[in-house]
């Protein structure tokens, strides 16, 4: 093979390469324009960290001039929705949520953060309010003949256990925490909807009651009723994006243990084995 032959290879196999190389970065970058980007929060929320993720990656590409977060959720552990209800507080940039089939308890605290907030007529949301939960084994330890010593350091070291049921003291220091998270849901509830409803009314409505779509519309803690396609509308519109929006979205894979036991079959797990006491901004119904 002479050497211009093999120089002309090298060059039609760079050109390649490259044209590749460009082909994949357009496919992850997603549509070439303004775009307005699509977030999905759903099922329960115990980790914000990809959440997080896909907001800052949003607010990093200047082609995306608007977001829009799909809510499908009964809310989750009290940090990692407060997490990601203080990213979105950071963005620059219009923010819409649409609430699909639930959008309750800390997936309402997060559409608390947009500037619209969409729901369906009969989308379940509402649920504000705070709830810790002990599993109690004394019935059970007793029958078996099983008995716990217990060591501590402080008098409230031990509270929650599942041999005892709690004193006096420690329901009333307990009730005093829950309290409080309970208010910075109130807070974060106020910080977004200042312009829609005074304190006394959020806190008359922040009794873990759920609302339809349409009840919550009639109360104010939503702005319009409507599907995802037009919370995309309204965003493109607030990002000043003229004509027909292109979207880019990053779908959440379920991993082999949601698909086996669904999100809520997760969420079960993850609670027995990581048992201990946590606060939840969740939708509740005594199960």
């Amino acid at each position: 093979m002479t050497r211009k032959r093999l120089m002309t290879i090298l060059v039609i196999t760079v050109i390649l390469l490259s044209m590749i190389w460009i082909a994949r970065s357009i496919m992850v970058a997603g549509p070439i324009g303004e775009k307005v980007a699509i977030i999905d929060i759903i099922g329960a929320i115990s980790n914000s960290e990809p959440i997080i993720e896909h907001i800052h990656r949003y607010r990093d590409d200047r082609s995306v001039k608007a977001i829009v977060l799909r809510i499908d959720s009964p809310g989750g552990s009290v940090a990692p929705v407060q997490e990601i209800y203080s990213e979105l507080n950071k963005l620059e940039k219009p923010i819409v949520a649409s609430m699909g089939g639930t959008a309750a308890s800390g997936g309402y605290y997060i559409a608390c953060a947009a500037d619209q907030i969409f729901a369906n007529p009969g989308t379940l949301t509402g649920s504000i309010g705070v709830i810790m939960q002990f599993m109690k084994m004394k019935g059970l330890y007793d029958k078996v003949g099983l008995d716990q010593e217990v060591v501590k350091s402080g008098e409230f070291k031990d509270f929650g256990s599942p041999v005892r049921s709690l004193t006096d003291k420690e329901r009333a220091l307990l009730q005093e925490t829950i309290d409080d998270v309970h208010t910075q849901f109130v807070d974060a509830i106020f910080e977004g909807r200042s312009d829609r409803l005074v304190r006394e009314e959020i806190v008359a409505l922040a009794d873990g009651r759920i609302f339809s779509g349409r009840q919550a519309l009639e109360s104010k803690l939503v702005d319009r009723l409507g599907n995802l396609p037009d919370a995309i509308d309204l965003a493109a519109e607030l990002g000043g994006i003229v004509g027909v929006p292109k979207i880019t979205r990053v779908k959440p894979k379920p991993s082999l243990l949601d698909r086996l036991l669904g999100f809520k079959g997760t969420q079960k797990l993850n609670r027995f084995l990581n048992s201990g006491p946590s606060f939840y901004y969740e939708l509740h119904f005594g199960n």
